[in-house]
């Protein structure tokens, strides 16, 4: 058995639990979430705009010329690698 299971994997799984879960309970005609429509929605904006500021930020930005000398240098190492 792999153990090895990813931090995604596991992510996308809680999710689908969730979402699973909230449609039984609406089906059953329960209000699963102790929130409004509008509420909801300004919780996944405001994570959407989270997630999206984190992964902007992470990413490798180069904004001097040294920066993007070395990007273009590490892409070369990179495609070196690849020709192996």
């Amino acid at each position: 058995m792999n153990t090895n299971v990813s931090t995604g994997t596991i992510a996308r799984t809680a999710a689908l639990a969730v979402t699973l879960l909230n449609m039984i309970l609406t089906a059953a005609g329960k209000n699963p979430l102790p929130f409004s429509d509008t509420d909801a929605y300004s919780a996944v904006s405001t994570a959407a705009t989270a997630v999206t500021a984190v992964i902007a930020w992470w990413k490798n930005n180069s904004f001097t010329e040294n920066a993007k000398k070395a990007d273009k240098y590490m892409q070369e190492l990179n495609n070196e690698e690849s020709d192996f």
